[in-house]
Protein backbone atom coordinates (compact mmCIF):
# COMPACT_ATOMS: atom_id res chain seq x y z
CA UNK A 1 0.00 0.00 0.00
CA UNK A 2 1.28 3.43 -0.88
CA UNK A 3 2.21 5.81 1.91
CA UNK A 4 1.81 8.79 -0.40
CA UNK A 5 -0.90 9.56 -2.91
CA UNK A 6 0.15 11.10 -6.20
CA UNK A 7 -2.61 13.46 -7.30
CA UNK A 8 -3.75 15.21 -10.42
CA UNK A 9 -1.81 18.41 -9.71
CA UNK A 10 1.48 16.50 -9.38
CA UNK A 11 0.79 14.72 -12.65
CA UNK A 12 -0.01 17.96 -14.49
CA UNK A 13 3.15 19.61 -13.19
CA UNK A 14 5.15 16.59 -14.32
CA UNK A 15 3.60 16.56 -17.78
CA UNK A 16 3.75 20.31 -18.39
CA UNK A 17 6.54 21.87 -16.33
CA UNK A 18 6.21 25.63 -15.85
CA UNK A 19 2.77 25.71 -17.46
CA UNK A 20 0.14 28.11 -16.12
CA UNK A 21 -3.00 26.42 -14.82
CA UNK A 22 -5.36 26.28 -11.86
CA UNK A 23 -7.02 23.22 -10.37
CA UNK A 24 -10.24 23.96 -8.48
CA UNK A 25 -11.67 20.90 -6.81
CA UNK A 26 -11.15 18.50 -9.71
CA UNK A 27 -11.65 21.01 -12.53
CA UNK A 28 -8.62 22.07 -14.53
CA UNK A 29 -8.52 25.61 -15.89
CA UNK A 30 -5.75 25.89 -18.48
CA UNK A 31 -4.16 29.34 -18.58
CA UNK A 32 -1.03 28.61 -20.59
CA UNK A 33 -0.82 29.81 -24.18
CA UNK A 34 2.54 28.16 -24.91
CA UNK A 35 1.84 24.60 -23.84
CA UNK A 36 -1.16 22.52 -24.78
CA UNK A 37 -3.51 21.26 -22.11
CA UNK A 38 -2.96 17.58 -21.29
CA UNK A 39 -5.87 15.23 -21.87
CA UNK A 40 -7.53 13.45 -18.97
CA UNK A 41 -6.10 10.18 -20.28
CA UNK A 42 -2.57 11.67 -20.23
CA UNK A 43 -3.10 12.94 -16.69
CA UNK A 44 -4.46 9.59 -15.50
CA UNK A 45 -1.54 7.72 -17.07
CA UNK A 46 0.95 10.10 -15.47
CA UNK A 47 -0.66 9.64 -12.05
CA UNK A 48 -0.25 5.87 -12.44
CA UNK A 49 3.34 6.20 -13.65
CA UNK A 50 4.38 8.58 -10.87
CA UNK A 51 2.66 6.49 -8.19
CA UNK A 52 4.40 3.33 -9.41
CA UNK A 53 7.75 5.15 -9.45
CA UNK A 54 7.20 6.42 -5.90
CA UNK A 55 6.02 3.05 -4.61
CA UNK A 56 9.02 1.27 -6.15
CA UNK A 57 11.34 3.35 -3.98
CA UNK A 58 9.77 2.38 -0.62
CA UNK A 59 12.82 0.28 0.27
CA UNK A 60 15.15 3.25 -0.28
CA UNK A 61 13.08 5.54 1.95
CA UNK A 62 13.00 2.87 4.68
CA UNK A 63 16.74 2.33 4.43
CA UNK A 64 17.49 6.04 4.66
CA UNK A 65 15.69 6.23 8.00
CA UNK A 66 17.72 3.40 9.52
CA UNK A 67 21.22 3.75 8.10
CA UNK A 68 23.81 4.72 10.69
CA UNK A 69 25.19 8.24 10.35
CA UNK A 70 27.99 8.54 7.80
CA UNK A 71 30.01 10.40 10.42
CA UNK A 72 30.49 7.03 12.19
CA UNK A 73 32.28 5.75 9.10
CA UNK A 74 34.33 8.90 8.62
CA UNK A 75 35.31 8.95 12.28
CA UNK A 76 36.58 5.38 11.97
CA UNK A 77 38.59 6.28 8.86
CA UNK A 78 40.14 9.36 10.47
CA UNK A 79 41.04 7.42 13.62
CA UNK A 80 42.28 4.43 11.65
CA UNK A 81 39.82 2.27 13.60
CA UNK A 82 39.12 -0.65 11.27
CA UNK A 83 36.74 -2.23 13.78
CA UNK A 84 34.58 0.93 13.70
CA UNK A 85 34.64 0.98 9.90
CA UNK A 86 33.73 -2.71 9.76
CA UNK A 87 30.87 -2.16 12.22
CA UNK A 88 29.53 0.68 10.09
CA UNK A 89 29.62 -1.50 6.97
CA UNK A 90 27.94 -4.38 8.81
CA UNK A 91 25.24 -2.06 10.16
CA UNK A 92 24.56 -0.75 6.65
CA UNK A 93 24.39 -4.28 5.26
CA UNK A 94 21.90 -5.25 7.99
CA UNK A 95 19.65 -2.39 6.88
CA UNK A 96 19.99 -3.45 3.24
CA UNK A 97 19.08 -7.01 4.20
CA UNK A 98 16.06 -5.78 6.19
CA UNK A 99 14.78 -3.70 3.24
CA UNK A 100 15.83 -5.47 0.04
CA UNK A 101 15.18 -4.08 -3.41
CA UNK A 102 12.11 -5.67 -4.90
Amino acid sequence: MADKYIGKSTAIASLKPNALWVLRDDTLEWLDSKQTEPTQAEIDAEVIRLQAEYDSQAYARSRALEYPPATDYLDGIVKGDQAQVDKYIADCQAVKDKYPKE
